[in-house]
């Protein structure tokens, strides 16, 4: 078997068959098919697609490339969120400890942040002294004392997913419906939880602006799940603008908490019910009503924000300084506007490029993080201001950074004289 005559088939249209994905995938982490061949055969996948039973085949050898979760070693149904990555969106600081509140496993294997989108991994790490790189019996062992882990993604874990991903993005293949559903779902198997919903964001802030686009790719990576006999869905939801009213990672983990302890019901608290809900129902802990109802009880009771500080402690992090204000950095600006009316539009992937600016995220993945930058908005779709009303304000450690940012910031925003309908954020279950 050759790499050459397996590209030109894929080049020519052709199926491949699961020797010939296995081959590619195995040469490429193995070094026997050089970078190349890889980016070749990656290019004619972008141009001529996968058919159904090729993506999973291809997502099966991802997930297979590297060393996987023993589904024995941790007690219990084993279920887990992904989201496709957004702006302000920390709805795993929510769910987790909720399902895990109500006996679910959360063995959860997250990323990090880059460009405008930000990365569960990186909110954690803004949590004074917290370790997302535990050793793997520690790991397990935490899942499962505590019910809930969160480690950052190994590097023996997929291996294959971080070469195609790394070839990908120097060679303009990232945005193949395929190739982005075997490289979710690849690494989602390893964990081989039992239950997986999947976040798919669609608007100015997602990967996938479309609802056809987004539909399409949640489409996919549920038949990747049935087809690895797990169960699955998808809900999608929308990233028009920033989710919740914080965006910045020590600012998005007080906004969690703050939803946590109950005393926020927003639209982050009703994107994070309807994902916890479906979880629940997947994982037959009742009908809708009863796991819409169970969320609602695990933030009122307590038991999600005390299951949340016992994760957090055991994976050796002090949430004593965000619980007593110190979230933001030092430097701030308030951003107000030229004119009334009301908020139209606030462009996700500006906000988010905007707390870039203030160092909140990186433009590659060496960068380092400002944990205490970013901006915090008092008015979202929907709302009236009036001129010269605070619509937001930024952060940031260093202050020379403010002004560029507040002109970002000021782009992503436009005014209406009328209302328009805010609609509702999950838009629909696939």
């Amino acid at each position: 078997m050759r790499a050459y005559d397996i590209i030109k088939k894929k080049r020519d249209g052709l199926m491949l068959n699961k020797e010939e994905i296995s081959f590619m995938v195995k040469g490429a982490v193995s070094g026997e098919v050089p970078d190349y061949q890889v980016s070749a055969f990656l290019m004619a996948i972008y141009f001529k697609g996968m058919t159904e039973r090729e993506t999973l085949d291809l997502t099966l050898e991802i997930a297979n490339s590297g060393e996987t979760v023993d589904s024995n070693l941790v007690g219990g149904i084993k279920a887990d969120k992904h989201s496709t990555g957004g702006v302000g969106d920390k709805t795993s600081l929510i769910i987790s400890p909720v399902i895990a509140s109500l006996g679910l496993k959360v063995v959860k294997m997250s990323g990090r942040g880059l460009g405008h989108t930000g990365g569960t991994v990186d909110k954690l790490e803004s949590i004074k002294g917290f370790n997302s790189s535990l050793d793997f019996n520690k790991f397990i062992s935490v899942a499962n004392k505590v019910g809930l882990s969160i480690v950052g993604q190994s590097k023996t874990l997929a291996p294959a997913d971080k070469i195609f991903y790394f070839l990908r993005d120097v060679t303009a293949t990232v945005d193949s419906i395929p190739l982005i559903a075997s490289s979710i779902m690849g690494k989602k198997l390893t964990a081989k939880d039992d239950v997986i919903v999947l976040d798919v964001k669609c608007g100015s802030g997602a990967f996938m602006k479309t609802l056809e686009d987004a539909t399409d790719l949640a489409n996919s990576m549920v038949k990747i799940g049935k087809g690895a006999n797990k169960k699955i869905s998808a809900l999608i939801t929308d990233m028009s603008e920033p989710l919740g009213n914080y965006v910045g990672n020590a600012l998005e983990v007080y906004e969690a908490l703050e939803v946590l302890k109950g005393n926020v019901k927003n639209d982050l608290y009703y994107v994070s019910r309807a994902l916890s809900s479906e979880i629940l129902y997947l994982s037959g802990y009742g009908d809708k009503t009863a796991c819409d109802l169970a969320f609602d009880d695990a933030i009122k009771s307590g038991k999600a924000l005390l299951k949340f500080k016992e994760f957090v402690k055991e994976q050796g992090g002090d949430l004593s300084y965000i619980l007593n204000g110190d979230y933001k950095a030092k430097y701030s600006l308030d951003i107000t506007l030229t004119g009334s009316g009301y908020i139209e539009s606030i462009n996700a992937e500006t906000v988010g490029l905007a707390c870039l600016r203030l160092g909140a995220g990186r433009n590659k993945k060496e960068d380092e993080i400002d944990y205490k930058a970013g901006v915090i908005l008092y008015k979202k779709v929907g709302d009236f201001i009036n001129e010269g009303e605070k619509i937001a304000t930024i952060y940031s450690s260093n202050e020379s950074l403010l002004k560029d940012a507040k002109q970002e910031f000021l782009s992503a925003v436009t005014l209406s004289q009328t209302k328009n309908l805010v609609k509702d954020k999950v838009i629909k279950i696939v």
